[in-house]
């Protein structure tokens, strides 16, 4: 079991499947990290910044995609879920696009870098961590525990 991280502006207690006004990395979802530090980030763009803190227990019986690392599939996978794109895994679990990174991301999907730009762009930048719950079965994996105002 691992402690994980949802930063905004209220205490989540029971967490949902959130449909954005943008599509996310890794498509709609209850997005988390294993990261504090990112999750205070997240908390402080908001007026009453809070962190809700969860335990994770993996069920490895769901549908999970886990990327290790920034790889031409994380990238593709990204571009799919940013452009509409449904899939039907149940955890998706890799680095987050920041907003550097989010800026390579669209250049490329517009069509104004390459593919080999965006990975010398991309390269030096600190990777972060993400983990977005995209099913009510997913959701059962976590336990609410407390929250912190930050």
């Amino acid at each position: 079991m691992d402690l994980i991280y949802h930063g905004g502006y209220c205490p989540v207690e029971t967490p949902r499947i959130i449909t954005g006004k943008y599509p996310k990395d890794f498509g709609t979802g209850f997005y988390c990290t294993e990261i504090k530090r990112q999750a205070i980030r997240w908390a402080q763009r908001y007026e009453t910044p809070v962190v809700s803190i969860f335990v994770y227990k993996r069920n490895n019986k769901l549908q999970i995609l886990h990327f290790e690392t920034m790889t031409e599939e994380w990238l593709d996978f990204i571009v799919d879920c940013r452009s509409g794109k449904k899939h039907s895994f149940d955890i998706v679990i890799g680095s987050m696009a920041n907003d550097q990174i989010y800026n390579y991301v669209t250049d490329f999907i517009d069509g104004n870098i390459t593919r080999e730009q965006f990975w010398v762009l991309a390269k030096f930048k600190i990777p972060t961590h993400q983990i977005a719950f995209c099913s009510k079965k997913a959701l059962k994996c976590i336990k609410f525990i407390e929250y912190k105002e930050v």
